[in-house]
């Protein structure tokens, strides 16, 4: 299991929702369902951040405020819509400046329905969220070992080794 998995740090953003979704978030770090037990620690800096967390639908007002946290979460992030508006609009979609669910700004990973989404699936939605960011680590990870090997095979730092140079050893 990586470090990433073990201590998540998330940062909660309300889009424009009716709050019902933003009180069952807070109800999750509360010690009666702690979500903390998973190690995952509420933040206000997206760029400590690795799962970002949204409830409400995206409007033409937050569209920028959302796109620019999305921007300032380090790779690999996780994106999960929280309630029934981030996931679609809800009750909000045939508004005049509404735009839709969260999908709709920025790409969502993990989908937590519900009106208002129960705090027992929010936590749900967060551990699946995990090993999405798990695999998105692995993923990164990749090239940075094919790097790794590269180096390895070098005579002088920052020099490659041709395929003819270890032909001829």
């Amino acid at each position: 299991m990586s470090y990433i998995k073990k201590s998540p740090w998330l940062v909660h953003y309300d889009g424009s929702s009716c709050n019902g979704c933003d009180i069952e978030v807070l109800a999750c770090l509360t010690p009666l369902y702690d979500v903390e037990r998973f190690g995952i620690v509420n933040t206000g800096n997206p760029k400590h951040a690795d799962i970002f967390l949204v409830t409400g639908g995206v409007n033409t007002q937050n569209l920028p405020v959302v796109k620019q946290i999305y921007e300032q979460i380090p790779e690999p992030k996780v994106v999960i819509a929280v309630g029934t508006c981030a996931c679609s609009g809800g009750v909000f979609h045939d508004c005049y400046n509404m735009l839709g669910g969260m999908d709709k700004a920025i790409p969502v990973d993990v989908y937590v329905p519900g009106c208002a989404a129960r705090p027992e699936s929010i936590i749900d939605g967060v551990v699946k969220g995990l090993s999405v960011l798990e695999e998105k680590q692995k993923a990164l990870a990749v090239p940075a070992r094919e790097k790794q090997a590269l180096r390895e095979k070098t005579l002088e730092p920052g020099v490659a080794v041709s395929k003819s140079q270890e032909a001829g050893k």
